[in-house]
């Protein structure tokens, strides 16, 4: 299985199965003289582990990353960081009944069409187990970000679920990391506990609509025509477990909008050139303008669930099945430190694709 790589200078290869021994990724093209340390890499894979809440799946897994090689005395040299994050609480017998069968809403069947091979134990490679990989990398990423762009923030939430949304005139920053749907509306999120309850006792599951904003984004980030900073970003979200949908900015509604609206009116300030709007997203042309980037996707409804469906076997007898295991009853919760640490990793590849095209030159305004 090719493929298992992302990003251009700042590059991740993950690697490992959701019920092998372990897990990990390798990070090559992180800068030198990053500091960086386990303990600070397992703030972020705290935020993703499962069973922090009823509202996840109760599989228990400390997520406690290692690092291997690529840091001495505390520090990054500038070659290769090995990281690994061990499975401790795999359930095996758990898929046994779907060794023979095609769970729908899965890539089983197309892993098998694909390979003639697949690790059911989980779903192995296909397993939404991978992201810790992915957190614990874009870590590495937000550490390098930290000296290198003190100024810039990166934050996920959770904007919708199912049919229910938040209310925009109650958006708290501050809100997102008190609830555990990670939602910057007190209210909903209230709502939602009771919404996702009776769903999880019902074995059902509900999709989910997040959002991330990077602030304090500098101008000049990405390139035009194959090198857009929105290109990258979207392929890198849009590779997460159950995503299905991505949008930069006003996305699918600038469809609806007349010119006059969707044009972000420019303006000059004191510090450089102002927008009066965002529709754009915070990307112009595939570079970014120094407003807040902001990148909201769809995730679907887990497609493990209690409720029986019809499908297939191997042989190609048609049967039902019933997915036990642990699950997310909305795999959009725990969706919101993965996005977060995708845009890290995307971020940074272009600031240091920038600095090296460019050395950060920028043309003057004013």
């Amino acid at each position: 299985m090719s493929l298992n790589s992302y990003g251009h200078l700042f590059r991740v290869t993950t690697w490992g199965e959701s019920h092998g021994p372990a897990i990990g990724a390798t990070v090559d093209g992180c800068p030198p003289g990053i500091e960086i340390s386990a303990e600070a890499l397992q703030v972020w894979l705290d935020k993703r582990k499962p069973g922090q809440n009823k509202f996840t799946t109760q599989r228990r897994e400390t997520d406690e990353v290692e690092i291997l090689s690529g840091v001495f005395e505390g520090v990054t040299t500038g070659t290769p960081i090995q990281l690994m994050i061990r499975n401790t609480d795999q359930r095996s017998k758990d898929y046994g009944d779907i060794a023979e069968k095609f769970r729908p809403g899965h890539a089983d069947i197309t892993y098998w069409q694909k390979y003639g091979i697949r690790d059911y134990r989980g779903g192995g490679r296909s397993s939404a187990r991978e992201t810790a990989s992915r957190v614990a990398a874009g870590g590495v990423a937000r550490a390098a970000l930290a000296k290198l762009a003190p100024k810039l923030q990166i934050t996920g939430y959770m904007v919708g679920m199912g049919e229910k949304d938040i209310d925009r005139t109650r958006f708290d920053w501050d809100e997102i990391g008190r609830n555990p749907f990670w939602t910057p509306d007190a209210k909903a999120a209230e709502e939602w506990a009771g919404y996702l309850d009776a769903l999880r006792k019902d074995g059902s599951s509900v999709g989910a609509l997040l959002e991330v904003t990077v602030r304090g984004c500098p101008p000049g980030l990405g390139a035009p025509v194959y090198g857009k900073l929105d290109t990258d970003l979207a392929a890198a979200i849009m590779s997460i477990n159950a995503v299905k949908g991505v949008e930069i900015g006003e996305g699918m509604a600038a469809a609806r909008l007349r010119g006059e609206a969707n044009a972000d009116e420019i303006s000059m300030g004191h510090d450089g050139p102002t927008f009066n709007s965002n529709h754009a997203g915070g990307i112009l042309g595939g570079i970014s303008t120094g407003q807040d980037i902001v990148v909201r996707f769809a995730i679907k409804p887990t497609s493990s669930i209690l409720t029986p469906r019809k499908t297939i076997t191997k042989s190609g007898e048609e049967t039902e099945i019933i997915t036990k295991g642990r699950h997310d009853p909305c795999v959009g919760i725990r969706a919101v430190p993965v996005a977060e640490a995708m845009v890290a990793a995307v971020v940074l590849d272009h600031l240091l694709l920038d600095r090296g095209q460019t050395g950060g030159v920028r043309g003057p305004i004013g």
